[in-house]
């Protein structure tokens, strides 16, 4: 079968129609040049030039291989180019998981960051829970994810993300709505709580408690709900009164008024980037190192 070389020897000649022209053009002398040719005709079983002490001329055999010719070589360039693109994460895919409320606070900045970096990767987006994340994350299916704190294990890497705070989401009719100023955490003393679920929400359940408690606070909880949205609707609803972090207020919802809440960390969640250390995905070391 021929060769890539034999090919791009031939369309030299066919190009010039001359093999000492081609030969420089080639950087390469003209006995091994003539022999590339004969050997590709020898595979090939047909005579693709005319030869003569005075031209060079190409047989019907020779017009139509060179149209094939050139499309092969394109191909294998083509192909070259894909394979070294992906090896330095320019091209391929990468998998990114994100919390729902992560999408309102950090994924817009990473998404940016990934176009920037990698214009021609594929990013695939999957909305799943902190716990789902890192089981698909440790099983290959996910490259990256946005997470709330959590134990990771050794051979998981993490970066931190960004920092915000707290705002109590209540009903436009609620008391504490009409209230001039920061709300502080002894308000919701008694009050009608819609609480994140222990499992599925595991980062917010745990916060807020310690938020609580520390306070010396005991909330009414009515709801356990995982998403934050779910909370919000909830809220839109006049079921109760929740706190979510600061990007949630971009989630409009007209029954619903945002108050901020006075505390001592005045920025207590946190979000977290985290892969596996021995992912090899060429997109997602690029990622990485852009940001």
């Amino acid at each position: 079968m021929f060769t890539l070389a034999q090919l791009t020897s031939f369309v030299a000649v066919a190009e010039e129609l001359h093999f000492t022209r081609a030969a420089e053009r080639l950087q390469m002398t003209q006995p091994p040049l003539s022999r590339q040719i004969q050997l590709l005709e020898h595979d090939l079983g047909v005579r693709l030039l005319d030869r003569t002490n005075r031209s060079v001329r190409l047989t019907p055999a020779g017009r139509t291989f060179l149209n094939e010719a050139r499309h092969i070589l394109r191909q294998s360039e083509h192909a070259a180019l894909a394979v070294r693109q992906v090896s330095t994460g320019e091209a391929g895919a990468i998998a990114i998981g994100f919390t729902a409320a992560g999408a309102y606070s950090a994924l817009g900045t990473l998404l940016d960051a990934a176009r920037s970096a990698m214009p021609g990767v594929e990013v695939v987006l999957r909305e799943m829970v902190t716990r789902d994340q890192l089981e698909a994350i440790t099983e290959g299916s996910l490259d990256l994810g946005m997470i709330r704190p959590a134990n990771t294990g050794p051979d998981l890497e993490t970066r931190s993300a960004g920092r915000e705070g707290l705002l109590a989401a209540l009903p436009n009719s609620h008391p504490l709505a009409a209230r001039e100023g920061d709300l502080r955490v002894a308000d919701f003393h008694g009050e009608e709580v819609l609480m994140y679920s222990p499992v599925e929400a595991r980062y917010f359940h745990e916060l807020l408690v310690s938020i609580f408690r520390a306070a010396q606070v005991v909330p009414v909880f009515t709801q356990y709900l995982s998403q934050v949205h779910s909370l919000l609707a909830m809220v839109n609803a006049s079921w109760g009164i929740a706190l979510v972090p600061e990007a949630a207020a971009q989630m409009r919802f007209g029954g619903i008024t945002f108050k901020p809440l006075s505390l001592a960390e005045p920025e207590p969640v946190e979000l977290n980037l985290v892969w596996r250390r021995t992912n090899d995905n060429p997109a997602l070391g690029a990622l990485l190192r852009h940001l």
